[in-house]
């Protein structure tokens, strides 16, 4: 990096700028396994992802659901500043002060306006972590999903989760992964607890592991092109019975798709929607379904359909489809305006979007660009 601008390389450096104001900066080309790595002998960490060979630029750019979304918030929540090339290839630094509106637009809708190159953001104090990982039973009327979610309703926030149901001939099992940002014991067992009551609870493994191990450096391998994979999602304000029996029905079904489901609120809710490009802030589970070969969208469709109508809202970074609808579902209400707004400040020409130029009329949105990355 010279005189702040980015220079040749992979754009995988990672670096504390002030340790006092847990301040990080992360090029746009590191994976999150290599942050966590890079952050863990200076006591911090950043919630974002899943998975250790993530990028970072995908997940900074779009929200950011990590393993301890409600006690963090989404990735995007605590970026200070990015570095970004335009498409007429203008380099700016946008934080408060400098392009404020382009850092809104980075944080939540940044596919369409520019090419992040790095990050600054608010790290947080936190070097080991409770991962727990309890399996249950899943009934056909998806009781189980609704205990679960009525006990993250009531869950302190240092907990997140994720429910994985997957079927077995007749059996459906929930797998849980519930990390709990404590490296006390005490605190870890309270905050687990409520867990154990969703009922049917066939298996339970625990430790105290130092944050890097939920991201390790086993998972980085080359990125050599993407699996032909359909994915969808949708967001859940509160579980109905009916939205908790079509789960079921979508994972165990004829032709099952793979359902994940990781908890929101918390630190996401603190948000106001309009702080960022990310308006989804009173939800309190993101609902992801996936299609793999030899199946594709026609069985994501099918699947889906019953799901859909329970859901308000999509989350960018699990969006297979391009088109207006997901985009008017990605950005609702005044975030289309203002996003769409963005957009065609710093792309008016619309290189960095497929379908209509950012000069459309009513109706013909620019389309989301959605990915895969988290």
């Amino acid at each position: 990096m010279r005189d702040g601008r980015p220079g040749r390389g992979a754009l995988h450096r990672v670096e504390v700028v002030d340790r006092a104001s847990r301040l990080v900066r992360v090029e746009a080309g590191a994976r999150w396994a290599q942050v966590a790595r890079a952050l863990a002998p200076h006591g911090l960490a950043i919630s974002s992802g899943d998975h250790g060979n993530v990028g970072v630029g995908g997940i900074a750019t779009g929200g950011g659901v990590g393993w301890m979304v409600r006690h963090y918030g989404l990735t995007i929540d605590h970026i200070r500043a990015v570095d970004v090339v335009l498409p007429d290839g203008t380099f700016v630094r946008a934080d408060t002060v400098n392009a404020p509106d382009l850092l809104w637009v980075m944080r939540g809708a940044g596919a369409g306006a520019g090419i992040a190159t790095a990050f600054e953001s608010e790290a947080m104090e936190l070097s080991r972590v409770g991962h727990v990982r309890p399996a249950a039973e899943v009934d056909p009327a998806g009781e189980t999903l609704l205990r679960w979610a009525e006990a993250m309703d009531g869950a302190p926030r240092e907990l997140s989760t994720a429910v994985t149901p997957a079927s077995s001939g007749a059996r459906t099992t929930a797998f849980v992964t519930a990390v709990v940002a404590s490296g006390e014991p005490a605190v870890i067992r309270d905050a687990v607890a409520p867990l154990l009551g969703i009922g049917g609870v066939t298996a339970q493994q625990g430790h105290v592991a130092p944050y890097p191990a939920l991201l390790p450096t086993e998972h980085l391998h080359a990125s050599i092109g993407q699996m032909p994979v359909a994915t969808t999602n949708g967001l859940l304000t509160g579980m109905a019975p009916d939205a908790a029996r079509a789960l079921v029905a979508a994972s165990a079904g004829p032709r099952p798709v793979l359902v994940q489901l990781p908890s929101l609120g918390g630190a996401v809710h603190d948000v106001s929607p309009s702080a960022t490009a990310f308006a989804h802030r009173h939800q309190t589970t993101l609902v992801i379904g996936s299609a793999f070969p030899p199946d594709g969208r026609e069985a994501l469709a099918a699947a889906w359909a019953p799901v859909a109508p329970h859901t308000d809202g999509v989350h960018v970074n699990f969006e297979s489809t391009s088109d207006a609808g997901a985009f008017a579902r990605a950005y609702p209400g005044p975030a289309d305006t203002r996003v769409t707004a963005r957009w065609r400040r710093y792309d008016p020409e619309g290189l960095l979007r497929p379908g209509p130029r950012a000069d459309a009329g009513p109706g013909q949105r620019t389309p989301v660009t959605p990915r895969r990355a988290q």
